[in-house]
């Protein structure tokens, strides 16, 4: 199952991080976004995951974000293509540093392509094009994929946001949280069961199923009345790191 994992891989905070790309006409506290990250990775240690964790990169501000430059499948690792050309030496980087962990590494060569837009459903991927994922590293990716005999579907994120899984997430083999706003724009083409995130509450749709935990970010008290019936939450604060486009997915690596 795509959410059974024994594993995670952070990265330090670094210096520059109030620095990262974001949308948004605010900054992050250096003090609050380092807290926020260090409850993140001591959940995943809570949690019994064993965690790996790589040195801080100045030269890159977003590299906490190790989701966004490598996926992993199975056994095999896959370094991505980040959009930005702030980003554009983390993946060699990161594919290094993982190197003695899978058994294979994989390299989209062309396009651009980043982790946040990829949504694994068991052995099943949506690619969601999007302003950091183009179709040619889409199809790059696909074809990555479909060698290791993974299905992959590529479909468009709607407009407005920044990766497909800042409003999607999967929460149960055949069940996925998500937004009002992905279900209007009728993204999922296969039959899924689908639980809507209040409005005002968008954020939550991006949160993490790690075995029979669901984290979910903080503020979001009627996606917790709804989620709280069936699953095991735990909540975290994100504030900060919102503020630099980011969601509880994107910090870290897990297979």
């Amino acid at each position: 199952m795509a959410y059974l994992f024994e594993n995670a891989l952070v990265r330090k905070i670094n210096k520059n991080i109030v620095n990262a790309l974001s949308n948004r006409n605010i900054r992050p506290s250096f003090e609050l976004i380092s807290n926020e990250h260090n409850q993140y990775v001591n959940t995943l240690k809570k949690l019994g995951l064993n965690i790996y964790t790589l040195e801080s990169l100045d030269d890159f501000p977003d590299s906490i974000f190790v989701e966004d430059p490598g996926l992993t499948y199975n056994n095999n690792y896959i370094s991505l293509r980040p959009a930005d050309k702030t980003r554009s030496g983390e993946s060699a980087i990161l594919a290094n540093d993982v190197s003695n962990f899978f058994d294979n590494i994989y390299y989209v060569k062309d396009g651009y392509i980043e982790g946040g837009d990829i949504l694994r459903i068991n052995n099943h991927f949506i690619i969601g094009l999007s302003c950091r994922t183009n179709k040619t590293g889409a199809e790059n990716l696909l074809k990555i994929l479909k060698s290791l005999g993974a299905s992959v579907e590529i479909t468009l994120t709607p407009k407005n946001i920044l990766h497909f899984k800042s409003e999607c997430s999967l929460i149960e083999e055949d069940t996925i949280l998500l937004t009002q706003n992905m279900i209007d724009n009728n993204i999922f083409k296969k039959k899924y069961n689908f639980i809507t995130v209040p409005k005002g509450e968008e954020i939550a749709a991006n949160s993490i199923r790690i075995n029979n935990n669901l984290l979910i970010p903080s503020g979001c008290p009627e996606t917790e009345k709804i989620l709280s019936k069936k699953y095991n939450l735990i909540s975290l604060k994100v504030d900060e790191l919102f503020k630099i486009d980011a969601g509880l997915s994107c910090m870290s690596l897990r297979w």
